[in-house]
């Protein structure tokens, strides 16, 4: 899957909280695209923004270094797939939230969990769509290396050079990836994997694909030169903005993590995405980036004693939809 300009000024500040009137806002897409439509209505805001950076070296390898967008793991967003609150990318079937192409997988361990995962999962009860050979798979796989699990297809990816190369995703059905259950569905409408990893307590970090349990965090790994000759790994964790789902991301309809109304937890990301965030991370780099970041929290609440709360988002960088949602939870 590839899913990847000045305009006039905003018409109805009421829906654009934080933006004075008038002002000319950089849509970062194009004027007649369905993200400049959602960014115009003031259901999300315009990329773009300033954002504050934390960089530190992999305590468990020297020559390994993590990146971090703090404005983003500072922010009070929170996934709202199944509620009222997410209208999803396709505004003639919201229920499906992000979930109408399938997922990619990244590679054979992301295969193989994810077939560990239905083998061992509640299928009856926790999978609407499970294929009618997920039985005959599961029992004579090894048999065949070549069958394909009924859930994944080929496809094709583009590489970082720009060529296009085979690559398995998760199957569609009826514009749905073949794990999203419907709202009908007894155990309720979002993702099987999702529902029977809660009830069971499994990994959401083993057993979803790695692109699914991310978001809306987003991983980018380079090799960089560190001045001296030698190539140390780069990870930067950042957000996972419309612009990293390729040129088809203006096409949603509406995207979340711009969406003020999907900032409005109690918790800042840093702490509610705890285990998605030491998974890339590692124990050790979580550790490192929680303890700055509530460094900073104690930092920020300090200053807004004197301060103020505008001056402190400004400092801080603090994410707008985050700044903006305020308005729309008064205790946040």
């Amino acid at each position: 899957m590839v899913i990847g300009l000045l305009c006039p000024g905003v018409s109805n500040p009421k829906k654009n909280p934080g933006r004075p009137s008038g002002t000319a806002v950089n849509l970062g897409f194009p004027a007649t695209s369905p993200a400049a439509r959602s960014i115009r209505a003031g259901d999300e805001l315009p990329p773009g923004h300033a954002r504050q950076w934390f960089e530190f070296t992999d305590p468990d390898d020297p020559e390994h270094v993590f990146t971090i967008d703090l404005t983003w793991v500072e922010s009070h967003y929170s996934c709202r797939f199944g509620t009222g609150t997410c209208r999803g990318i396709d505004r003639d079937n919201p229920a499906a939230g992000c979930c109408t192409h399938g997922a990619f997988l990244c590679d054979d361990d992301d295969r193989r969990q994810l077939a560990d995962a239905v083998a061992r999962m509640d299928r009856a009860r926790f999978w609407q769509n499970c294929p009618e050979q997920t039985g005959d798979w599961l029992r004579g796989h090894r048999a065949d290396p070549d069958w394909v699990e009924p859930w994944l297809e080929w496809d094709e990816l583009e590489t970082d050079d720009g060529e296009m190369e085979p690559a398995l995703k998760t199957t569609v059905v009826d514009g749905v990836c073949v794990f999203s259950n419907r709202p009908d569905w007894p155990t309720g409408g979002g993702c099987a994997l999702h529902q029977w990893a809660v009830a069971a307590g499994e990994d959401l970090t083993v057993v979803k694909p790695e692109v699914c349990w991310q978001l809306p965090l987003r991983r980018l790994e380079e090799w960089v030169d560190r001045g001296d000759g030698t190539e140390i790994l780069k990870t930067t964790i950042t957000e996972y903005q419309r612009y990293g789902w390729g040129e088809g991301g203006e096409d949603f309809d509406w995207y979340c993590t711009s969406a003020p109304a999907c900032h409005t937890t109690t918790e800042p990301l840093y702490i509610s995405a705890a285990a998605e965030l030491s998974a890339l991370l590692g124990p050790a780099g979580y550790a490192i980036l929680k303890q700055h970041c509530l460094e900073r929290a104690r930092a920020r609440q300090m200053m807004r004693a004197t301060a103020g709360a505008d001056t402190t988002d400004e400092v801080f960088a603090t994410h707008p939809a985050t700044v903006a949602a305020r308005g729309l939870s008064p205790g946040h």
